[in-house]
């Protein structure tokens, strides 16, 4: 929705994780830099703690992407495995052939000897536990169990526990203690700072395509900072909703309210809420961006004077107003024709737009030398804008936004003038757009 407007390829913030996007700010590379020595040099168990929404999903799936291909990645997604079903879901994710019928010790002898297979080819084999602050205790005792699979000089299998902090409580119970003790890396992932993160939403950003100066205003990452708490899956809720509220407010910077929009949208607490925006939520803001001025990129604001004074001079209100003459006439019904039967889906370019009390100049204009060759492609109507007639003008119709975009960069400078942007067929539809002088 808002990506074209700032010139993005595709989202920066979502919620799964993309490796393409990792940002290693924040100790996020150390840490994984770190738990790849840990798991290629053999050691037996290896933890990594972070709150809800701190990263360690996205931290899995890089280890995933970094350790070498001699290491085979065993990833249990479900941790609330009984003692007995631990050791069937390895077997099965490793292809052995067990069945539900095979008993403890039936398994973990075909687990050993596939494990000293592997070793003998100079290969190795991680399991990834997800969630294990929610593995039963006595599951727990099983993977210790595990750890114990080993040559005279090395482990068989390494283990790496990603945990919310409850895992740390879980370990602390006396009759699990010896499996607290093999751990042999422990690893926190800390909280972004508010410097972290005005360069996490920068990062982000340009992976995703933006060039130019920071979106976000120092103000606005203060406040997200507060909101988030430094949690990253809650920054990127923050920030895609903020994106948004600024795209249907027209604005290129992302400032203290919209994040306070996407703050209340959210459900997330506020700081200090301003009255301004008591009772503003960012699905109204959205909506009325809708029906005011429908899906477009790039709109200037109503009333911009370089369209009303310096590309078409107000007449001023003692001079009679004049009718509309042949030609004028002629591109109304032209624009008629057009809007029945174009394809909602296609594009044009809007390239000015002045009040209705203007037509004298909106004719005078139509009457210059340097537009006469472009008529063909121009097309005019009449729209409401909040109890005001406004004349928009459209320049050609293009069957994708990419062809639309490169246009832009073609225009006249008669046309570029006042900052041109994209109009899609759809939204003149929606905003019932009538080709006509009311």
């Amino acid at each position: 929705m808002y990506y074209e407007h700032f010139g993005l390829n595709y989202p920066p913030f979502k919620i799964t994780p993309d490796t393409q996007l990792f940002y290693p700010g924040g100790d996020r590379g150390l840490v994984l830099e770190a738990l790849v020595y840990a798991v290629e040099t053999g050691e037996g168990i290896i933890k990594v703690v972070g709150e809800v929404g701190s990263g360690k999903t996205m931290l899995c799936r890089m280890l995933e992407e970094k350790l070498s291909t001699r290491v085979e990645i065993v990833y249990l997604a479900n941790p609330r495995l009984s003692p007995d079903m631990i050791l069937h879901a390895i077997a099965l994710e490793m292809r052995l052939p067990v069945t539900p019928q095979c008993n403890r010790l039936q398994v973990m002898h075909a687990l050993q000897t596939r494990l000293l297979e592997k070793h003998a080819d100079n290969q190795q084999v991680v399991i990834f536990i997800e969630e294990a602050q929610e593995m039963p205790l006595e599951t727990l005792e099983e993977i210790r169990l595990l750890s114990n699979l080993e040559t005279t000089r090395n482990k068989l299998l390494q283990i790496v526990l990603f945990g919310q902090p409850e895992l740390d409580s879980n370990l602390a119970v006396t009759h699990i203690r010896q499996l607290k003790e093999r751990i042999t890396h422990r690893f926190y992932l800390q909280a972004l700072s508010r410097e972290d993160i005005k360069n996490y939403l920068h990062f982000r950003m340009q992976a995703v395509g933006y060039r130019g100066p920071p979106v976000f205003s120092p103000a606005a990452v203060r406040i997200l900072a507060q909101v988030s708490k430094g949690l990253m899956r809650r920054i990127n809720i923050l920030a895609d909703k903020a994106l948004l509220a600024a795209f249907a407010q027209n604005e290129y910077q992302v400032k203290t309210q919209h994040i306070r929009l996407a703050a209340r949208d959210s459900g997330f607490k506020l700081p200090l809420l301003s009255n301004r925006w008591v009772g503003v939520g960012l699905l109204a803001l959205i909506t009325s961006f809708i029906l005011i001025v429908g899906w477009r990129f790039y709109q200037p604001l109503l009333g911009n004077s370089a369209v009303n004074e310096t590309i078409l001079p107000l007449i001023s209100p003692t001079e009679p107003a004049l009718t509309a003459n042949s030609l004028l006439q002629q591109r109304i019904q032209a624009t008629q024709q057009w809007l029945s039967s174009v394809a909602q889906q296609h594009y044009s370019i809007q390239v000015m737009q002045t009040p209705v009390e203007n037509t004298p100049g909106l004719t005078q204009w139509l009457h210059k030398p340097e537009i006469q060759p472009l008529l063909p492609n121009l097309y005019l109507y009449q729209v409401d804008r909040n109890g005001q007639l406004i004349w928009e003008i459209l320049y050609a119709d293009f069957v994708d936004i990419n062809s639309a975009m490169a246009a832009i960069a073609t225009l006249p400078d008669i046309l570029r003038n006042n900052k041109p942007f994209l109009r899609k067929v759809a939204s003149l539809k929606w905003e019932g757009v009538t080709a006509k002088v009311r």
